[in-house]
Parts: C-alpha cells; structure tokens; sequence
C-alpha cells in the first residue's frame, strides 16, 4: 500500500518543485520516451492545454524551430516560450484558419465535467476522445503521431478500432504518474496513414 498511496505526492511535489504546471507533464514525458511522438523542430497541437503542462514539455521538445498550438476553454497562465501559444477556444468550434499547416503530433488530454456515474463519465470521455481523432484526422501529416486520454469503458474498443484505420500502429497505457485509482489510459497513434480519413 505504502509506496502506491505515496505516487500522487510524489508527482505532484516533483512538479512544483520543477516549476511544471501540472503532474500531467510526466505522463507525456513517459509516452514520449516509449514512443517518441514529439520530434525535434516539430509542429505540435495541444487539445485540452490547460494548465499548460504538456505545452512546457512540447515546447522544450521541438525546441525554437518548433511550434506548439494549444486550445482550452480555460486560459493558460504559465510562461511559455514564444514557440508556443495557448488560446482560449472550444475545440467544437476550430475552423482550418485556426489551426494552420498541418501538424507533426496532435495532442489531446481533454477531459469531460465529471458526473460521478463511470458508465456516463467514460462515455463522455470517448466522445471528447472522438472528437479529437477527428481533428487529427483532418489536421496531422502522414507518418505524424496522436496521444489521447480517455477513460475505459465501453466506447474504448470502437475507439481503438478508430484509429487502427487510421494508424500504422496503436498502442495503450497507464501512465504512472495517474493518480490512484483513475480509470484514464492514454491510446498512441503512430505513423498515420498517407491519406487515411477513416469515412
């Protein structure tokens, strides 16, 4: 028990301690390392910024080369680097002048308003979770990588199936630094499909 209960405070002391805006940076950073989805000079998309962790982490990633986009219906607060940006906007609502050149990764930790029911809470997620494939979809280059969170249920399998038409290689985990006890798992797009739209 000991040293699991001890996680959470442990990710989120590291955090503060680093300056990072949230202990989420750390589940990117061990998808990163696994799967290299974020590469030097790369143009990065950032669904669900806020608080801006994940942007810290793609922004040293890509380096001043590189450029990281990032939309939250929240503002973001930390300093980020002139490489990258966070804009207040509904990720429903993003037209192509908003986003631009495609993108080398798109990233999604979106997550819905918890209601407390799991079965209704990870439906919701999967719809979140849908609609940014569908971003990504439309938005990244071939070979380019996709990461999402989502919450298991039901609506996984669809999921997975999703983007298994749309990607070379899908892969899943359950990053450590979760808290305990969460039923979020992130699902890794790898080399996307030269013209893959999955209609």
């Amino acid at each position: 028990m000991g040293r699991r209960s001890s996680r959470p405070d442990h990710f989120a002391r590291r955090a503060k301690q680093e300056g990072k805006a949230a202990r989420s940076i750390y589940k990117l950073e061990e998808i990163d390392r696994r799967w290299q989805v974020i590469g030097r000079s790369g143009r990065v998309l950032d669904l669900g910024c806020a608080p801006g962790s994940w942007m810290q982490y793609a922004a040293n990633k890509v380096g001043s080369n590189g450029e990281v986009l990032g939309f939250d219906l929240k503002e973001v607060a930390v300093s980020l680097p002139s490489h990258a940006e966070a804009r207040v906007g509904d990720v429903y609502e993003l037209k192509d002048a908003d986003l631009g050149a495609p993108f080398d990764t798109v990233l999604s930790d979106m997550a819905p308003s918890t209601m407390g029911d799991h079965k209704t809470d990870a439906a919701r997620s999967a719809s979140l979770a849908e609609s940014a494939l569908a971003i990504a979809d439309a938005h990244l280059r071939s070979g380019g990588c996709f990461v999402v969170k989502v919450l298991e249920g039901g609506d996984v399998p669809a999921l997975v199936a999703d983007m298994r038409r749309r990607f070379a290689e899908v892969e899943r985990l359950s990053p450590k630094a979760s808290r305990k006890g969460s039923t979020e798992l992130f699902l890794i797009g790898l080399h996307k499909h030269p013209g893959s739209s999955g209609k």
